[in-house]
């Protein structure tokens, strides 16, 4: 079971976007769940599970307070060229071009979009053995004041989460400016099995980390909630920390969360439901036993 999701903030599209993703995509691909929380900050919240050629994602639908931009974007490895194509066809309407699907060094047939709700995609021919096994690969992309801190990173997220091993660096040559020689021009590591990417890049780009985007870690027990929140928000944004979210010290996202919270919401009463949902939203870090007794209250 997937440890760590991506979770995609919408304004009020998160229902309508997992049902593109899911026909775009096909091949198996499916929503697993969907729900309405009410009365929360943003009023009432629609959320959808769902998952792409096997990737487990979240979406919720949360109001206008961010926007998705390529800081993270998905890259999707797969095969063959004509299923490349078809995807890109796909993802690409009411979207907008970022680097043409053509032949590049690394690939015979990649491309980069920005699709109409704003989520980037790189589509790329070849085998999903060189990616971990996954079609599907979160890419996290340095800028401005995180640029030059790739490697750290990689360091760090190898360090905190378990089973994990660094894959591979490619680093900037000396005639790549602006770009730094020996800095990172794509990295792939993996943490609990499951496999990033990693590049950076000194050119003026309009965008950074924001919540937008956001790294959902699946916790069993109160202790891995605890483990988990402490090593994250570690040099992170106080201000950013509120009902199991945090931002780490490079601008990314995260939320620590029990597994159990999502069991609770798909298959609780609309008045358990509500009683969880009123406990989480003051908490900082999510307290187990906390949700419990909401959920179990008489």
């Amino acid at each position: 079971m997937q440890k760590i999701v991506p979770h995609l903030w919408f304004d009020t599209q998160a229902i309508e976007a997992a049902e593109f993703y899911v026909s775009a995509f096909g091949n198996g691909s499916k929503i697993t769940g969907s729900t309405t929380l009410h009365d929360t900050p943003s009023g009432d919240v629609d959320s959808a599970t769902f998952q792409l050629l096997g990737y487990s994602f979240m979406a919720i639908s949360a109001g206008p307070m961010f926007t998705l931009n390529p800081s993270i974007s998905f890259f999707v490895q797969i095969e063959p060229a004509d299923e490349v194509d078809r995807l890109w066809n796909e993802l690409i309407e009411g979207g907008q071009v970022m680097m043409p699907l053509d032949n590049y060094p690394w690939s015979e047939r990649y491309g980069w979009l920005q699709d109409r709700y704003g989520l980037t995609w790189q589509i790329s021919l070849g085998n999903k053995k060189d990616t971990g096994g996954q079609f599907i690969t979160p890419a996290l992309m340095y800028t401005g004041e995180t640029y030059g801190r790739a490697e750290d990173a990689i360091s760090h997220y190898t360090s905190i989460f378990r089973n994990s091993e660094i894959e591979g660096i490619l680093r900037f040559g000396k005639d790549e400016a602006p770009d730094k020689e020996g800095n990172v021009k794509h990295a792939q590591f993996s943490i609990e099995g499951q496999t990033f990417m990693i590049m950076e890049s000194a050119h003026d780009h309009a965008f950074s980390f924001n919540e937008a985007i956001s790294l959902m870690v699946y916790c069993d027990t109160q202790e891995e909630i605890d483990y988990y929140w402490d090593k994250l928000k570690e040099g992170g944004d106080p201000d950013a920390q509120q009902c199991g979210w945090l931002k780490d010290k490079y601008g990314v996202s995260w939320q620590v969360a029990p597994r159990l919270l999502g069991e609770m919401i798909r298959e609780g009463t609309p008045e358990q439901i509500s009683r969880v949902t009123q406990t989480f939203l003051p908490m900082k870090k999510l307290d187990i036993a906390a949700l419990q007794q909401a959920f179990e209250q008489d």
